[in-house]
């Protein structure tokens, strides 16, 4: 836990010094800051993290049902790799959220209200409590059915709102 909060708080201030450089580039009224801010927003959509979340929850619900070396592979090689991925592109997007409410863009920091973020959330939590649901059977088998409708959902459900 104390890993991903590290890795958290170090991405979102190394893409906060990245967005106040661009905004800062850009206030100056050179192109290159536009381009920069751009390229970062272009990674700041909380819809990306609705197929992020399929794939998650389709190699937890692997995890659920497989024997334990196979799970552990799964999870070393496909549930760690989209964990750290939720991880490094939510903070990105906080970073630069951050760094534009320095700037003077009050209102940027309400697109932390967008609900999709709570896909991230999920995909975290999961990942925190793995352990924990791989222990126990009743546990296992719950879980293989929420997760197997969380993969459905987020693969074919318009989350639109």
């Amino acid at each position: 836990m104390s890993k991903a909060l590290t890795s958290f708080a170090l991405v979102a201030v190394l893409a906060a010094l990245l967005m106040a450089l661009s905004l800062a580039v850009a206030r100056h009224g050179y192109p290159y800051g536009a381009i920069g801010v751009k390229r970062l927003d272009a990674i700041a959509d909380a819809g990306t993290f609705i197929p992020l979340a399929a794939v998650y929850f389709f190699s937890a619900l692997l995890m659920m049902v497989l024997p334990i070396r196979a799970a552990g592979i799964v999870l070393t090689h496909a549930a760690d790799a989209l964990f750290w991925t939720v991880i490094v592109l939510l903070a990105a997007i906080l970073g630069g959220l951050v760094a534009r409410w320095a700037f003077g863009q009050g209102a940027a920091l309400w697109a932390l209200l967008n609900w999709r973020f709570l896909f991230a959330a999920a995909v975290i939590g999961c990942h925190f409590v793995m352990n924990e649901l791989r222990r126990n059977v009743l546990l296992r088998s719950l879980f293989f059915v929420i997760f197997a409708a969380a993969t459905v959902a987020c693969l074919f459900w318009s989350f639109t709102l």
